[in-house]
C-alpha cells in the first residue's frame, strides 16, 4: 500500500472507491466507504481518546482497525492518519471480483450482489475478524472512479448528518442507507 491510501480520511475515502482488498482467498472491489476524523468527530471511536479497543486507530497508517459490534459482527476500517492522529475509513461495501466460490461459502444464503453489501458482510466474505486487528491489508488501487456520491453516515447517533459516506453512484453493491434507530428509554 502506498501514499494514495494515507492522509486525511475525508480525502482518502473517495480515493479508496474502486480499490481492491484481498484477504482470505477473496478479493473485493470497494464500492462504499465512510470517513471518521478522530478526536474532532463525535461519530469516531477515537473521539474520546485512546483505549485498548481503538489503539490501532492511533497509527501507524495503512493498518486495519477491526472491531466487534452488536455482539455478532466484525467491521473494518483502514487507518489513514499519521501516527497519533486517529483518522480512519470504514470499509462499508464492495463487489466480490475474485474468490466468488469462497465468498459464497461464507455467506451461502446471499445473492452475489449482497455478498459484501454492508460492513459486516464485507468482513465475513473476506474472513476478517478481531484476529486481523492491526494487520496491513492487501489493498491495491483500482480503476479511477469518476461518478461518486456522498451523503450522511449510516447508523450513527452523533454527527450522522456529515456527508462523509462515499459510494460509487448507481453501483448495486452499495448498502441501503439507514439512519440510527432512536433509543427508547424504559421507565420504572
Amino acid at each position: 500500500m502506498s501514499a494514495w491510501a494515507e492522509g486525511d480520511p475525508l480525502e482518502v475515502a473517495p480515493r479508496l472507491l474502486g480499490a481492491v482488498l484481498t484477504h482470505g482467498g477473496v478479493s473485493v472491489r470497494l464500492t462504499e466507504v465512510e470517513a471518521y476524523a478522530g478526536p474532532l468527530d463525535p461519530g469516531s471511536h477515537a473521539h474520546r481518546g485512546r483505549t485498548p479497543r481503538n489503539a490501532v486507530m492511533f497509527g501507524p497508517p495503512g493498518r486495519l482497525y477491526v472491531y466487534f459490534v452488536y455482539g455478532m459482527h466484525y467491521c473494518a476500517n483502514l487507518v489513514t492518519g499519521p501516527d497519533g492522529d486517529p483518522g480512519a475509513v470504514l470499509l462499508r461495501a464492495g463487489e466480490v471480483v475474485d474468490g466468488l466460490e469462497v465468498a459464497r461459502g461464507r455467506r451461502p444464503s446471499s445473492t452475489d450482489r449482497d455478498l459484501a453489501r454492508g460492513p459486516a458482510r464485507l468482513c465475513r466474505v473476506l474472513g476478517i475478524d478481531l484476529e486481523h486487528n492491526g494487520i496491513r491489508p492487501d489493498l491495491a488501487p483500482g480503476e479511477a472512479v469518476s461518478d461518486i456520491s456522498t451523503g450522511p453516515r449510516v447508523g450513527l447517533r452523533l454527527a450522522a448528518e456529515r456527508p462523509w459516506r462515499f459510494w460509487i453512484t448507481g453501483d448495486p453493491t452499495v448498502s441501503t442507507y439507514r439512519p440510527a434507530a432512536a433509543r427508547r428509554r424504559t421507565g420504572r
